[in-house]
């Protein structure tokens, strides 16, 4: 019987079975719900299709007919440009060396953080963790200046960091939302298997190795994504470390390059520079998916 009631409650909606069986409610209800994911579509979607299209559009068309799908064909020109004369090359291989160093950094960090506090569990833990919880309540803003005086001399190293793409990775490490989220994601792994892999000898290290990460693709895949685009986005303490503009990423020249190019050309910059956060999304999108509930965990 409470199988019975579970599974209806289970079942139950804002259209009572009864009302779903009548033609008018079943259809205007499919009519709306096709509706409103066509608006998400076109809100999602929208600027993105629009960016590619102006990318390979001449500027005169994009300004007088911004929403007319190529009245004068295709102009693939622009990319070309965009990639030789404006340089986006270079600038686009120093984002991406910037966003995988980052990347390696937080994830590194995050990984061995989380696994100390929640696998090791130290006697300290709940200190520790109540810490880094802490410093998500620190507004960024207010450790700007502290974090640039330390790259700019930084104890024991004797040399400045600025213009150096460390300046960059190393501060990005310092992410106590991704150490939580590992935290978190570990303490509900099952500790029977922990238990049985100490059993048979193995230490700390093969543990982390052997163990906890190859059951832990699902949030390394929503860790990968969440540091990669921040690190893509990131504008304001790149072009406070690296004043360079031969080690600058794209988020810190497009918006200086903008008045030196044609519209049609700087389009097409920013349409390059988008296609790989959307390359990466589209490659972890399962794992991202699946560990976004942080319920990755293996049941008994």
């Amino acid at each position: 019987m409470s199988a019975t009631r579970q599974k209806g409650a289970a079942d139950r909606g804002l259209i009572a079975p009864t009302d779903w069986k009548r033609p008018s409610v079943r259809w205007s209800t499919r009519i709306a719900h096709g509706l409103l994911l066509a608006c998400l579509a076109i809100a999602g979607l929208g600027p993105m299709l629009w960016l590619l299209k102006a990318a390979t559009t001449p500027t005169q068309d994009t300004l007088r007919q911004p929403m007319a799908l190529w009245p004068n064909g295709f102009d693939f020109a622009n990319l070309v440009e965009a990639w030789t004369r404006v340089e986006i090359d270079k600038y686009f291989f120093n984002t991406v060396a910037l966003a995988a160093g980052s990347w390696a950094v937080q994830l590194l960090v995050a990984a061995t953080g989380g696994f100390a506090l929640a696998v090791l569990r130290p006697r300290i833990g709940k200190v520790l963790s109540g810490a880094v919880l802490a410093t998500l309540f620190v507004p960024s803003v207010v450790l700007l200046v502290p974090l640039y005086l330390t790259v700019l001399d930084p104890p024991l190293l004797g040399t400045s960091l600025l213009n150096t793409f460390w300046a960059v990775w190393l501060p990005a490490g310092a992410s106590a939302f991704n150490v939580l989220l590992m935290q978190r994601f570990f303490a509900n792994l099952p500790r029977e298997i922990f238990e049985a892999a100490k059993v048979d000898g193995a230490g700390p290290y093969r543990l982390f190795w052997s163990i906890v990460l190859p059951m832990s693709r699902p949030i390394i895949g929503v860790v990968s994504v969440f540091a990669v685009i921040a690190s893509w986005k990131d504008f304001l303490w790149p072009m406070l470390v690296l004043p360079d503009p031969n080690l600058q990423p794209l988020s810190v020249r497009l918006p200086i390059l903008q008045q030196y190019v044609e519209l049609d050309v700087f389009l097409a910059a920013l349409a390059i520079s988008s296609l790989i956060p959307i390359a990466l999304f589209l490659v972890f999108q399962r794992m991202f998916l699946g560990g976004a509930s942080l319920g990755g965990a293996i049941k008994g």
